[in-house]
């Protein structure tokens, strides 16, 4: 694995653990400077990042007369020296989401609960963003241009299995997902259960909140889940011994 490759996992795991950010848009009532706000987004089954804006906001209005946009991610929370910190910046046209509403309706309310009462106020709309850029900094000299065609779209073989794999998981092999939570975040959980799937790993929501599973490498197959769980189980299992 070559160093930018190291700088895209890297930032996956920055990406797919933050679910707030902010959305940078050029102002449309003044003058095009830029604007920024802060948002929440949810990342999908690939590495898109979706987001549920309503219509009256101004970073709304400005993407009706230009799409371009920009989120700026930031780990700030653990290091002491803030300019040392991890960051992302993702580049791209923002649009309405015309497919898949419901799911993504439902996988945005499963990580911002209160988002489901937002649509008795105003008009919510999904927005998904078409990624054509990414700036990473990982800390001091660790500064990339990553490279965009590992984030394209992609739709998962998996993608008509996910609530069976979820299901089968947290119904006989919960001892994993327990055993995931621990070792990556040092929570200790009984009752936490599998909650979404993505390319690069899986959620687990817990009483704790929702924490994000890596993997090493890309799942596209229900086969190439399969395998990466074996792979963290046994992984699990030496780290006992």
């Amino acid at each position: 694995m070559n160093i930018k490759e190291d700088y895209n996992y890297n930032a996956i795991n920055i990406y797919r653990s933050q679910n707030q950010g902010i959305l940078s848009t050029f102002s449309h009532s003044k003058e095009n400077y830029p604007f920024g706000s802060f948002v929440t987004f949810i990342s999908g089954l690939d590495r898109t990042t979706y987001l549920y804006l309503s219509d009256i906001a101004e970073h709304t209005k400005n993407l009706k007369y230009n799409p371009k946009a920009c989120i700026t991610l930031s780990n700030v929370s653990t290091i002491r020296d803030k300019q040392d910190s991890e960051r992302l910046s993702i580049i791209g046209d923002l649009k309405k989401l015309n497919t898949d509403l419901k799911y993504y309706k439902n996988r945005f309310e499963s990580f911002f609960p209160e988002s489901k009462k937002y649509s008795d106020f105003h008009s919510f709309n999904l927005y998904r963003l078409e990624i054509k850029h990414l700036r990473w900094i990982g800390g001091f000299g660790k500064i990339a241009w990553l490279n965009v065609k590992l984030w394209d779209r992609i739709d998962p073989k998996w993608k008509k299995d996910e609530s069976k794999i979820i299901e089968h998981m947290n119904d006989d092999h919960n001892d994993v997902i327990l055993q995931s939570l621990y070792f990556f975040h040092n929570i200790d959980d009984n009752a936490a259960k599998m909650l979404y799937l993505t390319l690069d790993g899986y959620y687990i929501e817990s009483k704790y909140g929702i924490f994000f599973i890596q993997f090493d490498e890309i799942c596209l197959t229900t086969n190439d889940y399969k395998e990466q769980l074996i792979k963290l189980s046994k992984e699990f299992k030496n780290r006992r011994r």
